[in-house]
């Protein structure tokens, strides 16, 4: 063969696949956050998943990086398997939306919108717009990836061993093994397909061998998912093979027809399309929506079977006194556009940690029980342990491609993280206190023990509010938030001037008013910690607007 051919051919193949690299990784910059909002909502049932899974992979023209987020959001534990299997059904219908643009031939437009996205992306400061503009770009160079191509293609007429070689392939397994293994190497079924797609168009290969190379198309799709399980949990792993057994039960069941009923299958296509190119395009559509047809009322047997083949459950780890983490790390998939979620689920866990070790401090300072105060010690390194384990976490997912919104969202997280430390740190000064007290003998007054009890309830209640405004980025109680805020600050005033007079009165030492002293000082920092944990939310989300 010429070796410009090769290299022409070659050259498109890399324009095609940056191209796609391109436009998907900015519409995820873009939209991710959004979809990934909607990902969470509408997928309470199967049909509504199936329904967001096949929109959300006809936006970022990904089914794989649709699935790859489904694996990890299952491994997280905010999606289950079946709520999954809709998600996976649905993005297996919307991959198809890539063959069928192709389909269209829209080469010739390739050099308007590269254009059009380059003079955008150069002359436009708003980091949004240029996102937008990125994602022009990327779909000029995939279609100009293609008319190199299909040029190319129409060069390979000219070569009769490459006809001879192409016309050879009769068999319909070795053509299912080659989509199949194609599809592995590019992690792309769309770019398998739309490749038939060229070589259909050129007469280079015959439309039914096309239909078998689809079948292979689709279970080769399901390689990326299974390679972003094999870290995770056994969900994780269950939920890739839930995208596997789909399709290769679709695949066996097409199988079967085509060998009874291949000629009836073929006018049918061809009934609906005008050329070789829709004919794939068609064909690589209405498969999937057939697969979808016949294996929905099926999909709970399905989901059953993964667990089958995924038997047992995750080492039970008790999170609380082990220095793990339990939404990212090693054993957890990871994926961007969910990178920021898992973040919020362990700050939630970690805050919850420091408020209730700062109860128990509490309790610990009045009944000075040993055993108190060495816990709160313990669960301190804990905490530290999240502290610097997330910092760096989040120093590593600042250096990815994450969606915008989110990436706006990073300085307030890591102030959260700072702001949740702290709170771990007046724990712990309060638990020496108890020690003081308990090798000293210092007493507390049971008035000064009321006021400290009614000051640490204000303060907990702060704690919970901001904590939950911050996890679900819900605004409804900052006014709530607000008034606590303002009642501690006076609570912890009227303390410190009963706390003088008392000591004027001599009804305590000063060794034990200082200690007082200092603990309520600490509370009232602690809700000073919450309160910026609270209006972290609104700093990120104003921060997002202003894109």
């Amino acid at each position: 063969m010429n070796a410009s051919i090769i290299l022409s051919m070659a050259g498109g193949l890399g324009l095609f696949l940056f191209g796609m690299r391109v436009m998907s990784d900015s519409i995820e910059k873009v939209a991710g956050a959004k979809l990934r909002r909607i990902l969470e909502i509408f997928t309470t049932n199967r049909f509504s998943g199936m329904v967001v899974g096949v929109v959300f992979t006809a936006i970022i023209q990904s089914s794989s990086a649709c699935t790859a987020m489904v694996v990890s959001f299952v491994n997280a534990g905010l999606m289950n398997l079946y709520q999954a299997a809709g998600v996976i059904f649905g993005a297996n219908i919307g991959t198809t939306v890539t063959s069928q643009l192709v389909s269209f031939n829209l080469s010739a437009y390739a050099p308007v919108f590269l254009l059009a996205g380059v003079l955008v992306a150069m002359f436009c400061k708003h980091e949004k717009v240029k996102k937008f503009a990125d994602i022009i770009i990327g779909f000029g160079i995939l279609f100009l990836g293609l008319s190199t191509m299909s040029s190319s293609m129409a060069g390979m007429k000219e070569e009769p061993q490459v006809v001879n070689l192409i016309g050879s392939l009769h068999n319909p397994v070795m053509a299912t093994l080659m989509g199949l293994v194609l599809t592995t190497v590019i992690q792309s079924s769309s770019v398998t397909v739309s490749i038939v797609l060229l070589l259909a168009n050129q007469d280079l290969l015959s439309l039914s061998i096309a239909l078998y190379i689809i079948l292979g198309c689709n279970i080769g799709a399901c390689t990326t998912a299974l390679l972003a399980s094999l870290s995770g949990k056994k969900d994780a792993k269950r939920a890739a093979l839930i995208h596997f057994w789909f399709n290769v039960i679709g695949t066996v069941v097409l199988y079967a027809i085509l060998f009874l009923a291949e000629g009836p299958v073929m006018k049918l296509i061809w009934s609906i399309s005008s050329d070789n190119g829709r004919f794939v395009a068609n064909a690589h559509t209405m498969i999937k929506i057939f697969q979808v047809i016949i294996l929905f009322p099926f999909s709970g047997w399905i989901v059953k079977l993964s667990c089958l083949c995924v038997p047992g459950e995750d080492e039970k780890v008790n999170y609380r006194e082990s220095y793990q983490l339990k939404y990212i790390g090693d054993k957890v998939v990871f994926n961007p556009a969910t990178a920021v979620v898992e973040v919020i689920k362990e700050l939630d866990r970690m805050a919850s940690l420091a408020s209730e070790n700062l109860t128990r401090a509490m309790n610990a300072l009045i009944t000075l029980d040993e055993e108190d105060i060495r816990e709160v010690y313990e669960v301190e390194k804990n905490i530290n342990f999240l502290n610097h384990a997330i910092t760096d976490y989040l120093v590593k997912i600042n250096q990815t491609t994450l969606p915008i919104e989110d990436l706006k969202s990073l300085g307030a997280l890591f102030h959260v993280v700072n702001d949740i430390e702290r709170i771990g740190d007046h724990a712990e000064n309060v638990a020496d206190a108890a020690r003081q007290r308990r090798e000293t003998g210092l007493t507390i007054s049971r008035e000064a023990q009321r006021e400290l009890g009614e000051l640490l309830d204000m303060v907990i209640r702060l704690i919970r509010y901001s904590i939950d405004m911050f996890a679900r980025s819900d605004e409804s109680h900052m006014q709530d938030v607000i008034a606590l805020e303002d009642s501690v600050d006076i609570k912890e005033k009227e303390m410190q001037r009963a706390h003088v007079e008392r000591l004027t009165k001599g009804e305590c030492t000063p060794e034990a008013g200082m200690m007082f002293s200092d603990i309520a000082s600490g509370l009232e920092r602690v809700a000073d910690h919450a309160t910026n944990i609270a209006f972290a939310v609104i700093a990120a989300e104003r921060d997002v607007e202003d894109v």
